[in-house]
C-alpha cells in the first residue's frame, strides 16, 4: 500500500509541474503531506522529484540532494560488479592447477580495484564455503591466508553474526553453517569460547530445561502410582493424552546442539566433548540427533578391531567406511586402543546407545571376544594389569552404558541374548553387582528411565502373562514387582513359574539376582509376630527358588553361596532347592512302606521312597551337583550345616522361643540330611572321594558331630569296599562263591583298618575299655541296605508297573508311538529293580557272613558299660538322626542278637532302651521325637513278636547269649537252661516294660511343658501298632490324653491337635487291647523261678531294674537278703528292684496269696537262693545247702543294717539312682544307699519278677589264710550280734504288711508306703486314684534334694569301691565258684545322654 501510494504520488508530481495554474500544484503539496503517516519519507524520497520534496519540507536542499544521490548510485554500480568477479572467483573450478595463493592474490585485486569492504570479502568466502563443502582443504588453507591479514577475532565476530541473524523466534539455522564452524573450530581457526557466547540457549536455560523433565517424569511416576477409582482413573488418562497431544512437537532451534552434531560428524571428538561438558549430564545424547551421531563416530572408531575381533562366523556385515579428516579419532585395532576415546564416547552417550541396536551388539561382541583373551591369558605381569584395567572399563560401560540401553530398547530378545553371551563370562559376584547397579541407582539417573520404571510396573498389572515380553528391556524392575507379589501371595508361585518360559537367559540370571535381593533384605523380618514360626514370605520365596531353578537353566552358584554366608533360617531355601531338583524329600511323615523302600537301591528309593515323582530330575539334578563343584561349595555347605546345627541352640536360642530354636535344629539337620544324601546319590566315586576328608580329620579339625561325620563318611566306606571287591574279584576270575565271600570279607578288612584306627582318636581311651573301635566302626558303617533286602517293596513297585504297563495297553486313545515309548520306558524300569534286587540280595548275604564272623570279635569285653556305651555313643545319637537310621538301629540290635554276638546282653539292651525315657523325650527336637518314636515302634514289633508265641520266643530267643541271666567265663553253654530267661518270665519282663512306657508317658503329659507333652505324643502316635496293649495301661494313658484335650484347647492349639489326633487313633486300636492277665500270667510262679537284674560296679553311676519287683509279697525283701547270703563268696549284688505296689483284682487273690506267704515263710530259713529259673532250682538248692553258717550270719547282719539304716532315706523325686558296687564289709553305707533309691508303683504281678545276669568267673585271685582268718572272725561276731535284733524287725515289718494289705488291698509296708508318698508327692492323693499305674502325680519341686543325693551318692559309691577292692577277695577259694560282680544298669538317660 506505501509503495502504491508513492507511486500515485510520482505521477501526479510530473503532472502537476507541468501545469501552469499553481493551484493545483498546492493542492498536490497539501495531499503528500497529508499522506505522510501513510508512506514513509524514504519511500517518498526515492520516488519524488528533489524540488518537491524541498517544498514539502522533506529534503534540505535540492540540488546537494542531487549532488549526493549521484555518487551513492555510481559506488554501488562499481561495488556490485567487484563482488560479482569476487564470487566469481571463488566458485569456479578448483579441480585444476589453482590454488589457494593464486585466489588469494585475486582477491586481494579486486579489493583494491574496486575498493571492496574486506570483512565483507571474508564474510562472502564464509559463504562459497558454506555452498562448497567438499572443498574443505581448499577454503581452509584460503582463510588461514586470509586470516593472516585481519584481526584473530575478526572471523569468529562474522560466524557469531551470522548464528545471531537466525536467532529470530521462527530463525532456523542452516547445518551448512555448523559444518563450516564445526570446521573452522577443528582447525583451530577460531576459538570455541569466543563462538559459545554468541550460541543461544544459554546455559542456564538449558539447566533449567532439565530440571523441569525430571520434575515431569517424577510426576508422571507418581500419576501411575496413584490409587484412585476406574472410573476416574480412564478420566484421567484421556485428558493427559490430549494434553500431550496439543504440545507442539517441534523443540526450540538449539545452536549449541547444532554445532555439536556438526563436531561429531566431521570426527572433531574434542570440542564435541568441550561443549557436552557444559551441559548435564546426558542433556546431549538425550537428543536422538546427537545419540546417533555419537553412534556413529563410535562405529568408524570400532570398525577395525570389530572385524578382527567381533564378527561371528559365517557373517559378512557391512563395513563402516572411516572419515577422511585426519584430525578424527584414531580407530582401534586392539582392545588397549579402546582406552583413548571409545571407552570415554560411550560415557558421553549413557543409556541412549538404545537408538543403535547395530552398535549395541557389536560392544557386547567385542566384551565377549576380550573377556574370553582376559579369562585365557598367560603373559606377563604388566599385560595382566593393563587387561585388568580394560577390564574395569568394559564393567563400567556396561554398567553406565549396555544395561541403561537395554532397559529403553523395545523388548529387543536378541539383544538380551546377546548380552547374556558377554554376562556368562563374568564371575557371579561382577554380574550380581551391575544387576544392583541396575536395579537400585540406574532408573534415577535419567528422566527417560524414570518414565520406563514406572511405565514397566503399571504395566506388570495387567499383562502377567506377557512377562517375557516386558522382561527383556526392563527384568529387574519387573522381577522386583513380581518377587513382591509372590511374598504376599503364594498362590502365585505356580502360574508365575509358567509365565517365565519365555525369559531370555540374561533374564533368568537378574531373577536370581533379584531373588537374592529379595531374600537377603533387611528390613524384612525373618519370624512372625509370635516369635514361633519362620515368616510367611521367606517360606513362599523358598518355594519359589526350588521351583523356578529346576525348571529353568538359572545360574546357582550366588544362591549357594549366600546360603553358605547365611544363618539357620536360609536353609529352608537350599532344602527347597535340593528337594526340587534332586526329588529328595526330607519328611517325618513317611510311611512305612516308603522307609522299607528306601532301603533298596537307588532305583527303588526313586520309585517308591518319595511322595513326589524323582523321574524328570536328571538334568536339574546335573545342573545342581556341577554348581557345586565348579564352586567348591559341597563340603563346606556339609561342614557348615554340621556345625550350625549345634549352634542353633547357643546363637538362636537365647532370645527366641525354644519351640521356633527346635524348629531350626530340624531344619538344619534336615537339609543337612537331604544335602548329604544328594551328593552320595550323585557324585561320582572319585568326586565324593576327594572331597570328603576322613572320620577323624572331620571330627578333630573341622569339628564336625560324631553321627554328622560318619553320615559324610558312610558312602566313601562302601565306595572304597566295593571298588577293593571289584578289584580281587579280577584278579581271579570263575571263583567260587566262597571264595568270593572271602574276598569281600578282605576287601571289608582293608577298607575298615584304618577307619578303626582313626576312631580311637574320637573318644577317651576309657570309652574302649566297655566297647572296641572296630564294634564302634562298624555299627557306625553300614546301613538298612546292608542288614537286609527290601523284597516286598520291589515286587510292590514291579506289580505298579505290571499293572501300568496293562493300563497302557487297554487305553484305546493313546497314539502307538507313545504307547511303545511308554511301554519300553516300564519294562527298562522293571528289569532295573530285578537286577537292583538281585544285586542286593548277593551284597546282603556277603555282610552276613561277614557280621557272623566278625561282630563276635568285637565284643570280646565283659565289663558292665558295654550296654551302656553302646546305647550311649551308638543307638541314641544314631536313632534320632533319620527314619531310616532309626530303623537300623532297632534291626542292628536284633541283628547282634541273632548272630549269637557273646557278652551282648539283649534282654539288657532292650531294657535299657524302655525303661524310662522321660529324658530321652525331653531332650529331643519335634523331629527327633518323631524318629525316636519310629526306633521304639521297631523295638516294640520285635519285642511284641517275641511275647506273642512261645514257640517264636524260643526258637529267636530261647537258646541265644543274648537272653542269658549269667555269664560265665568259660563261655556261653547254649545247653544250660537254667540260665537262660524262661518264657513267661519274658513276658512278665515285656509287660514291666509297658506299665514303665505309660508311667513315661503320664509323667510327660502332666508335667505341663510344651515340649514334653508335644514329643510324647509323638513318640505315642509312632509306637502306636505296638503299644499299648494291655487294657488298662491305654485306658489311663486315654484318660490323661482326654485331660489334654480339655486343658490345651484354648492355650495351645497345636498341642489340641496332636493330642485330638493320638486319642482319635488311640479309641481305634482298644478292640486290640487285651487284659493284663491274657498279657502275661499273673499267677505267682514258684519260688526258684526268681530272676533278678542286678547292677555291677564300675563307672555306671546309676541303674534300674530290669524285673519290675513286685512289694506286694513280703519275700521281696527276704529274697533280696537271700541273695545276699548267697554273695558272701564275692557277689556285689545292688537290688534296684522297684518297690511297686500291685493291684488287688480280687478277695480270693489275696487269700491265695497270704497262703502262699505263709508258705514262704516256714521255707524261708531253709532255702536261699538267686537261681533265675524253675529249671535251676535244685542246683541252685543244692549250691545253697554247701555253704558255710558264717556267709548265712553275714547275710543277716547285712540285713539288720539294712533295718537300721532304713529311716534315713532322702526323698528323691522321679530320679533312679544306681549305688556302686558293695563289698561285705561296707553293708550299712550300701543299705543307706539303697534306700534311696527311688520306688515307682509296678504292674501288678504276684511274684517277684528279677532278671539276674551274673558273671562267674572260676578262677578267682588267691588270698592268704591268716587275713581270711582274721576277717572271717571279725564278720561272724559282729553278724551274731545283730542277728537276733534283724529277725525281730523282719517279723514285725511281716505283720505291718499283712495288716495294711487287708486295709487298703495293697501289700506295702508302712514305712514303705510312706517313704513312697514322700518322694512322689501323693500324700494328699486317694487311694483309689492311685491304684492305677499310670496315675500317679510326679512332682516338680525337690531338684535341690535331688542333685544332693546324686552328690552323696557318689561319695558313698567311691569310698565303698575302695573298700572293696580291700575285701573282694574274702570268699573261699576251694569252692572255685566267684561271681565276681553283677553288670551295671543303663542310668535311664540321666546325665548319659
Amino acid at each position: 500500500m506505501p509503495s502504491i501510494l508513492a507511486d500515485v504520488f510520482c505521477i501526479l508530481d510530473i503532472e502537476t509541474n507541468c501545469l501552469v495554474e499553481k493551484s493545483k500544484r498546492d493542492y498536490f503539496t497539501q495531499l503528500v503531506l497529508a499522506c505522510l503517516y501513510l508512506v514513509s519519507d524514504t519511500v517518498l524520497k526515492a520516488s519524488l522529484d528533489p524540488e518537491t520534496l524541498e517544498s514539502l519540507g522533506l529534503i534540505k536542499q535540492s540540488q546537494q540532494f542531487n549532488q549526493k544521490s549521484v555518487k551513492i548510485k555510481t559506488k554501488l554500480l562499481e561495488e556490485n560488479e567487484g563482488y560479482a568477479k569476487l564470487i566469481a572467483e571463488l566458485g569456479q573450478d578448483l579441480s585444476g592447477n589453482i590454488t589457494s595463493d593464486l585466489i588469494l592474490e585475486n582477491i586481494k585485486s579486486l579489493i583494491g580495484c574496486f575498493n571492496l569492504d574486506p570483512n565483507r570479502v571474508l564474510d562472502v568466502i564464509l559463504e562459497v564455503f558454506e555452498c562448497r563443502p567438499e572443498h574443505d582443504d581448499f577454503f581452509i588453507s584460503l582463510l588461514e591466508s586470509y586470516m593472516s591479514m585481519c584481526e584473530p577475532q575478526t572471523l569468529c565476530h562474522i560466524l557469531g553474526f551470522k548464528f545471531k541473524f537466525y536467532q529470530e523466534p521462527n530463525g532456523e539455522t542452516p547445518s551448512s553453517l555448523y559444518r563450516v564452524a564445526a570446521v573452522l573450530l577443528q582447525f583451530n581457526l577460531i576459538d570455541l569460547d569466543d563462538l559459545y557466547v554468541h550460541l543461544l540457549p544459554a546455559d542456564n536455560c538449558i539447566m533449567d530445561e532439565h530440571k523441569r523433565e525430571i520434575v515431569e517424569a517424577k510426576q508422571i511416576v507418581r500419576k501411575l502410582t496413584m490409587v484412585v477409582l476406574s472410573s476416574e482413573n480412564n478420566d484421567e488418562r484421556e485428558k493427559e493424552k490430549e494434553k500431550e497431544e496439543e504440545k507442539v512437537e517441534k523443540p526450540p532451534d538449539n545452536q549449541k546442539l547444532g554445532l555439536l552434531e556438526a563436531l561429531l560428524k566431521i570426527g572433531d571428538w574434542q570440542h564435541a566433548q568441550n561443549i557436552m561438558d557444559q551441559m548435564p549430564p546426558y542433556y546431549a545424547a538425550s537428543h536422538k540427533l546427537i545419540a546417533l551421531a555419537i553412534c556413529k563416530l563410535i562405529h568408524i572408531t570400532i570398525e577395525p578391531l570389530y572385524r578382527r575381533v567381533g564378527v561371528p562366523k559365517g557373517a559378512k556385515g557391512s563395513p563402516v567406511n572411516a572419515l577422511q579428516n585426519k584430525r578424527a579419532p584414531k580407530q582401534a585395532e586392539s582392545f588397549e586402543d579402546l582406552r583413548r576415546d571409545v571407552f570415554n564416547m560411550f560415557c558421553y552417550l549413557g543409556p541412549h546407545l538404545s537408538h543403535d541396536p547395530i552398535l549395541f551388539a557389536k560392544v557386547v561382541r567385542i566384551g565377549k571376544s576380550f573377556m574370553k583373551e582376559f579369562q585365557s591369558d598367560g603373559s606377563k605381569q604388566e599385560d595382566k594389569e593393563k587387561t585388568e584395567v580394560i577390564l574395569s572399563c568394559l564393567l563400567s560401560i556396561t554398567d553406565q552404558v549396555l544395561l541403561p540401553s537395554l532397559s529403553l530398547m523395545d523388548c529387543n530378545a536378541c539383544m538380551s541374548e546377546e548380552l547374556w553371551g558377554m554376562f556368562k563370562t563374568f564371575p557371579y559376584q561382577h554380574r550380581y553387582r551391575l544387576y544392583g547397579q541396575w536395579k537400585n541407582e540406574t532408573y534415577n539417573s535419567h528422566p527417560l528411565l524414570v518414565k520406563v520404571k514406572a511405565q514397566t510396573i503399571d504395566r506388570a498389572k495387567y499383562i502377567m502373562k506377557q512377562i517375557g515380553k516386558l522382561s527383556h528391556s526392563n527384568p529387574t524392575i519387573l522381577f522386583y514387582y513380581i518377587l513382591s507379589q509372590i511374598q504376599k501371595y503364594d498362590n502365585l508361585i505356580t502360574p508365575v513359574v509358567d509365565s517365565l518360559k519365555y525369559l531370555t537367559s540374561l533374564n533368568y540370571d537378574v531373577l536370581a539376582y533379584c531373588i537374592i535381593e529379595a531374600l537377603a533384605n533387611p528390613e524384612k523380618e525373618r519370624m512372625k509376630h509370635d516369635d514361633t514360626t519362620i515368616s510367611s514370605w521367606l517360606q513362599s520365596l523358598a518355594s519359589f527358588c526350588g521351583a523356578v531353578f529346576r525348571k529353568y537353566p538359572i545360574d546357582l552358584a550366588g544362591l549357594l553361596q549366600y546360603v553358605a554366608a547365611k544363618g539357620s533360617f536360609d536353609l529352608l531355601i537350599l532344602k527347597e532347592v535340593v528337594q526340587k531338583m534332586s526329588g529328595i524329600e526330607i519328611t517325618e511323615e513317611m510311611t512305612m512302606e516308603q522307609l522299607e523302600a528306601m532301603t533298596g537301591g537307588e532305583q527303588l528309593k526313586a520309585e517308591g521312597g518319595y511322595f513326589g515323582q524323582i523321574r524328570n530330575t536328571k538334568k536339574s539334578s546335573q545342573r545342581l551337583k556341577d554348581a557345586l563343584l565348579d564352586h567348591d561349595l559341597a563340603l563346606p555347605l556339609c561342614l557348615l550345616m554340621a556345625q550350625q546345627r549345634n549352634g542353633v541352640i547357643f546363637q538362636e536360642g537365647g532370645e527366641k522361643h525354644l519351640k521356633l530354636v527346635g524348629k531350626l535344629y530340624d531344619q538344619c539337620h534336615d537339609t543337612l540330611v537331604q544335602f548329604g544324601g544328594f551328593l552320595a546319590s550323585n557324585l561320582s566315586t572319585e568326586d565324593y572321594i576327594k572331597r570328603v576328608p576322613s572320620i577323624d580329620v572331620l571330627c578333630n579339625e573341622f569339628h564336625t558331630p560324631h553321627d554328622a561325620a560318619f553320615f559324610l563318611s558312610r558312602p566313601m566306606y562302601a565306595h572304597h569296599i566295593s571298588s577293593k571287591y571289584d578289584e580281587l574279584k579280577k584278579s581271579e576270575k570263575g571263583s567260587k562263591q566262597q571264595h568270593k565271600v572271602h574276598k569281600y570279607i578282605t576287601s571289608c578288612e582293608m577298607v575298615m583298618a584304618p577307619v578303626h584306627e582313626a576312631v580311637v582318636s574320637l573318644h577317651v581311651s576309657k570309652v574302649w575299655d566297655d566297647i572296641s573301635p572296630q564294634f564302634y566302626a562298624t555299627f557306625w558303617s553300614l546301613t538298612m541296605y546292608d542288614l537286609a533286602v527290601p523284597h516286598t517293596s520291589y515286587e510292590r513297585e514291579v506289580n505298579k508297573l505290571k499293572v501300568q504297563m496293562k493300563a497302557i495297553d487297554d487305553n484305546q486313545e493313546m497314539p502307538p508311538n507313545k504307547k511303545k515309548k511308554e511301554k519300553e520306558r516300564c519294562t527298562a524300569l522293571q528289569d532295573k529293580l530285578l537286577e537292583e534286587e538281585k544285586k542286593q540280595m548277593e551284597h546282603v548275604q556277603r555282610e552276613e557272613v561277614y557280621h557272623l564272623i566278625i561282630l563276635p570279635l568285637f565284643l570280646e569285653s565283659t565289663k558292665n558299660e558295654t550296654i551302656t556305651k553302646f546305647l550311649q555313643l551308638c543307638i541314641f545319637p544314631r536313632c534320632i538322626f533319620s527314619a531310616i537310621d532309626a530303623v537300623y538301629c532297632a534291626r542292628f540290635v536284633e541283628l547282634v542278637h541273632q548272630q549269637k554276638t557273646p557278652n551282648f546282653s539283649t534282654l539288657l539292651c532292650y531294657d535299657r532302651v524302655f525303661s524310662d525315657i522321660i529324658y530321652t523325650v525331653a531332650s529331643c527336637t519335634e523331629n527327633e521325637a518323631s524318629r525316636y518314636g519310629r526306633f521304639l515302634c521297631c523295638m516294640l514289633e520285635t519285642v511284641t513278636r517275641w511275647h506273642s508265641d512261645r514257640a517264636t520266643y524260643e526258637k529267636e530267643c530261647g537258646n541265644y547269649p543274648g537272653f542269658l541271666t549269667i555269664l560265665r567265663a568259660t563261655g556261653f553253654d547254649g545247653g544250660n537252661k537254667a540260665d537262660q530267661l524262661d518264657y513267661e518270665n519274658f513276658r512278665h519282663v515285656v509287660h514291666k516294660w509297658h506299665y514303665k512306657l505309660t508311667k513315661a508317658s503320664v509323667h510327660c503329659l502332666e508335667t505341663g511343658e510344651y515340649t514334653h507333652i508335644r514329643n510324647i505324643l509323638i513318640v505315642l502316635t509312632k509306637i502306636l501298632p505296638w503299644y499299648p496293649k494291655v487294657l488298662n495301661l491305654g485306658q489311663a494313658l486315654e484318660r490323661r490324653v482326654h485331660k489334654i484335650c480339655q486343658e490345651e484347647k484354648e492355650k495351645r492349639p497345636d498341642l489340641y491337635a496332636l493330642a485330638m489326633g493320638y486319642s482319635g487313633q488311640l479309641k481305634s486300636r482298644k478292640s486290640y487291647m487285651i487284659p493284663e492277665n491274657e498279657f502275661h500270667h499273673k499267677d505267682p510262679p514258684p519260688r526258684n523261678a526268681v530272676a533278678s537284674v542286678q547292677n555291677g560296679p564300675g563307672g555306671g553311676p546309676s541303674s534300674s531294674s530290669i524285673g519290675s519287683a513286685s512289694k506286694s509279697d513280703e519275700s521281696s525283701t527276704e529274697e533280696t537278703d537271700k541273695s545276699r547270703e548267697r554273695s558272701q563268696c564275692g557277689v556285689k549284688a545292688v537290688n534296684k528292684a522297684s518297690s511297686a505296689t500291685p493291684k488287688g483284682n480280687s478277695s480270693n487273690g489275696n487269700s491265695k496269696k497270704e497262703k502262699f506267704k505263709k508258705e514262704e515263710k516256714a521255707k524261708e530259713e531253709k532255702f536261699k537262693t538267686t537261681v533265675p529259673n524253675t529249671e535251676s532250682k535244685s542246683t541252685q538248692e543244692k549250691e545253697r545247702e554247701k555253704e558255710p553258717s558264717r556267709e548265712r550270719d553275714i547275710a543277716k547282719e547285712m540285713k539288720s543294717k539294712e533295718n537300721v539304716k532304713g529311716g534315713e532315706k532322702t526323698p528323691v523325686s522321679g530320679s533312679l539312682k544306681s549305688p556302686v558296687p558293695r563289698s561285705d564289709v561296707a553293708e550299712p553305707e550300701r543299705e543307706q544307699k539303697r534306700r534311696k533309691i527311688d520306688t515307682h508303683p509296678s504292674p501288678s504281678h504276684s511274684s517277684t519278677v528279677k532278671v539276674s545276669i551274673l558273671y562267674i568267673n572260676h578262677t578267682p585271685p588267691p588270698l592268704s589264710k591268716s587275713k581270711e582268718r582274721e576277717m572271717d572272725k571279725k564278720d561272724l561276731d559282729k553278724s551274731r550280734e545283730r542277728s537276733r535284733e534283724r529277725e525281730k524287725k523282719d517279723e514285725k515289718d511281716r505283720k505291718e504288711r499283712k495288716r495294711d494289705h487287708s486295709n487298703n488291698d495293697r501289700e506295702v509296708p508302712p514305712d514303705l508306703a510312706k517313704r513312697r508318698k514322700e518322694e512322689n508327692g501323693t500324700m494328699g492323693v486317694s487311694k483309689h486314684k492311685s491304684e492305677s499305674p499310670c496315675e500317679s502325680p510326679y512332682p516338680n519341686e525337690k531338684d535341690k534334694e535331688k542333685n544332693k543325693s546324686k552328690s552323696s551318692d557318689k561319695e558313698k559309691g567311691e569310698k565303698i569301691e575302695k573298700k572293696e577292692k580291700r575285701d573282694s577277695s574274702g570268699g573261699k577259694e576251694e569252692k572255685k565258684q566267684y561271681p565276681f560282680h553283677l553288670i551295671g544298669v543303663f542310668n535311664q538317660c540321666n546325665g548319659k545322654l
